[in-house]
């Protein structure tokens, strides 16, 4: 059997879902790899009933941060719920009509993306209601031999990181899924449906499935590589290249001195990537229609690269070598709210490195033995060897 995601196993859904009506959380990349989208295949053959959306919309059409209101979907006349943003709807009516949630979205493997928020909000609604959840299950793009990065401290939890994993955790998100269920006692009735025929070394690159994108800024593989680091910027003043063509992959400021930044970095030897000088003009978010001084990730060795080592060490030596740098919310910092967290805190999962207790190399190895523990400890729920 070649390679199938949990949505192409038509026998065990057909098993699951048959004869009941049917509520689906999914996006864009919910297609097969002949590019038919779960929620018209699933409205075509079973008895679809409702939608859901997480960030950015079913269809994709609103980028990171933007409200999702509640809508009819113009294909399916369907209603559209909305889970993210200021519009989210009572997730307990909304399973009124359902007998079964079903949950179909391409995952990246990384902490502080957040569709497995929306995910695990939808296992503890249907809890409480009864009513059973089934994840159609799907590769990781990175692979998940890897786990890296910081594991979140319960404090810093937020929309962008709300359980105790590692930056980057090893996980497909039906495994995921059965982490939190068992480990954070939700009693949700979870079925996975598993992919056929992956391994954990296997990843977008191996697979050479076609690329959707996942969410709107991570256009290409490589981007989403460079996105486990990079999304460090998010919490600076810096751009981190939204409104480009390449977001995360490009990184800049008008301010920023990218030449000698690039000469230090590629003089010192990066293990499997090369910066390259580069100018760009974000057409949204930050520094929007100004010229950024900048640079471009270039993944030489796909292996060897370590993105999170690297968008961290770069944080610390822009912040060490430009007096124009500040992590976002910075400056409005007085007094006493300067114990408040800031977004580089809930990405990083700790306020130790923006307040100078320990260095982006101390930050790495304090977090290396929790990583390593949270891997052995997961492998209980792996799906895939």
């Amino acid at each position: 059997m070649s390679y199938l995601h949990g949505a192409e196993r038509r026998e065990l859904l057909a098993k699951e879902l048959s004869g009941k009506r049917l509520g689906l959380i999914t996006n864009p990349s919910g297609v097969s790899q002949e590019l038919y989208a779960t929620v018209d295949y699933l409205y075509d053959n079973f008895k679809l009933t409702a939608l859901f959306s997480a960030e950015h919309g079913v269809r994709g059409d609103a980028q990171a941060g933007e409200k999702v209101d509640t809508y009819i979907d113009a294909k399916t006349s369907l209603p559209v719920y909305s889970m993210y943003g200021k519009q989210k709807i009572s997730l307990s009516e909304a399973l009124d009509s359902i007998d079964c949630l079903v949950y179909d979205i391409q995952d990246v493997g990384l902490r502080f993306y957040t569709y497995i928020y929306t995910l695990a909000e939808a296992m503890t609604a249907a809890a409480a209601k009864g009513i059973p959840v089934v994840v159609l299950d799907r590769y990781d793009p990175l692979g998940l031999t890897r786990v890296e990065g910081t594991l979140l401290d319960d404090s810093f939890s937020s929309g962008v990181g709300k359980f105790s994993l590692p930056s980057r955790y090893g996980l497909t998100v039906g495994e995921f899924a059965r982490y939190v269920n068992a480990e954070y006692s939700m009693g949700c009735d979870l079925r996975v449906i598993p992919c056929a025929d992956l391994s954990r070394e296997d990843n977008a690159f191996s697979l050479a499935l076609p690329w959707v994108l996942p969410s709107p800024n991570l256009p290409t593989v490589e981007s989403t590589v460079c996105y486990v680091g990079t999304v460090l910027f998010e919490g600076t003043n810096l751009s981190e290249g939204r409104g480009t063509t390449k977001p995360f992959e490009l990184i800049g400021a008008p301010w920023l001195r990218a030449d000698e930044l690039v000469s230090h970095f590629n003089s010192k030897g990066i293990e499997g990537a090369i910066l390259r000088s580069a100018y760009f003009t974000p057409t949204f978010s930050k520094h929007a229609g100004e010229l950024c001084r900048g640079f471009q990730i270039h993944i030489t060795d796909r292996e060897r690269f370590d993105p999170f080592s690297l968008g961290l060490y770069l944080v610390e030596y822009i912040r060490n070598t430009h007096p124009e740098f500040s992590f976002r919310g910075e400056s409005t910092l007085t007094g006493e709210a300067k114990d408040q967290k800031l977004f580089i805190d809930l990405l990083l999962g700790t306020d130790e490195f923006r307040k100078g207790a320990l260095c982006a190399e101390q930050l790495i190895a304090k977090h290396s033995k929790k990583v390593a523990e949270f891997k052995k400890n997961s492998e209980k729920y792996w799906l895939y060897s």
